[in-house]
């Protein structure tokens, strides 16, 4: 393998914006006072996880938020409170990451996976058939790195099936499809604000809706004890009274130190997304300009583009070697072609708790597909030396391996 002059950046891909001041001053409140929990058992005071709570339903336009420890603990509530139970199919996009399945798991429940169409949507075909059939009338739709599925024939098509729509938005806050926010289409919305998405508390979740039952089932199992008038927005008494005997509490509600950090970041998202995106095109452009391919991103899709995916083209044993040049030039590049995961990259075929099950269109796409941060440290200069390194390192691996390589597109 030749190696041409190839440049290198030096630029972290995994480091965030620093906290806002205003969340670090209260994050040092709270914990000058000791008071981290979010519930007070006596005389409670205003608390954060309820105002973001109030906050977070506001800013996606739904009735109820409930704050949780995890996006993944949040997708386990949402599941058990539209009635998932033991042994339940629940539908799911293929191309997603591992918490997706694993609330599916954590229920006792089983994943039905759903084919995944070369621009890293669910694949509307497929889904169309399997919500026709026994799998399962819960679909988990995950808004997989930002990619946004036509949600418009993704309603429809749960509407005239009788499946349950819940969305992972991990990927999506701030995002939507045809002026409707992400989140909001289903019976349920989760959200992440894990470090490396668009907030950053080091690890939170939140999830939306508008049904009073799910939202109260939602609260007790977060693990409200009998303290849910504490939340920020709640069902009616006696929905809460009827649920509240019948619910486990599963301890996986936010501290109030993580909702001090999320608070401040909210009103961000804008110029976050808008600085995201500018990036993302830029990159996109640069890419496509030279031969790589990317998703085709529907004129309907507000992203919020934290992330970029692109396919060099390249054979599997081209795409490794390719993936190794770019790291020694500074360019973090993760690949979901490898038969082992690594990290936090995996794919439906390393998931083996669940039934083995035949996706020959995913399999394909997610061979060839590689997945790179865009940290909103980068500059407009950092992502020309981007494409330019990716470029120089694809031309250096092309042809490491003799045969043809068919370019999925």
């Amino acid at each position: 393998m030749s190696e041409p002059l190839i440049p290198s950046i030096d630029l972290d891909f995994t480091f965030p914006p620093p906290i806002p001041p205003e969340a670090v001053a209260r994050a040092n409140e709270l914990m000058a006072s000791g008071m981290l929990f979010r519930y007070g058992e006596f005389n409670a005071s205003e608390q954060d996880a309820a105002m973001l709570e109030r906050e977070f339903a506001e800013l996606v336009g739904t009735r109820y938020a409930v704050a949780f420890n995890s996006c993944g603990a949040a997708l386990t509530a949402a599941l058990y409170a539209v009635g998932v139970a033991p042994g339940d199919q629940v539908l799911m996009n293929a191309f997603t990451l591992a918490p997706v399945p694993g609330s599916i798991a954590r229920l006792g429940a089983e994943p039905v996976f759903v084919e995944t169409t070369a621009d890293l949507t669910i694949d509307l075909v497929d889904l169309e058939r399997k919500a026709a059939g026994p799998e399962g009338k819960v679909l988990m739709l995950s808004h997989m790195r930002g990619h946004i599925s036509d949600m418009d024939a993704v309603v429809e098509i749960c509407a005239r099936n009788d499946v349950t729509l819940v969305e992972d938005c991990a990927h999506t806050m701030g995002a939507g499809w045809a002026g409707t926010p992400s989140g909001a289409f289903g019976t349920v919305g989760c959200f992440s604000t894990q470090t490396f998405k668009h907030v950053n508390s080091g690890e939170g979740g939140l999830l939306v809706t508008d049904d009073d039952e799910v939202a109260a089932r939602a609260i007790l199992f977060s693990g409200s004890y009998m303290l849910y008038a504490q939340h920020g927005v709640v069902p009616p008494d006696d929905v809460m009274r009827r649920q509240a005997s019948m619910v486990p509490n599963c301890s996986s509600r936010m501290s109030a130190l993580v909702a001090a950090l999320v608070r401040p970041q909210l009103p961000l998202l804008v110029e976050r997304a808008e600085l995201w995106n500018a990036r993302y095109r830029q990159l996109e452009a640069g890419l496509n300009h030279r031969g790589f391919v990317l998703p085709v991103r529907p004129e309907a899709e507000r992203y919020v583009a934290s992330s970029i995916q692109f396919n060099p083209g390249l054979s599997p044993v081209e795409v490794e070697a390719f993936v190794a040049l770019a790291a020694a030039h500074g360019v973090a590049v993760k690949w979901f072609g490898r038969d082992q995961p690594v990290g936090f990259t995996s794919r439906y075929d390393h998931w083996r708790y669940a039934a083995e099950q035949s996706l020959p269109a995913t399999s394909a796409v997610l061979a060839a597909v590689c997945d790179m941060r865009i940290p909103l440290s980068m500059s407009e200069d950092d992502a020309d030396l981007v494409v330019e390194i990716l470029a120089a390192c694809r031309e250096a691996t092309a042809g490491s391996q003799t045969g043809d390589h068919e370019l999925h597109s």
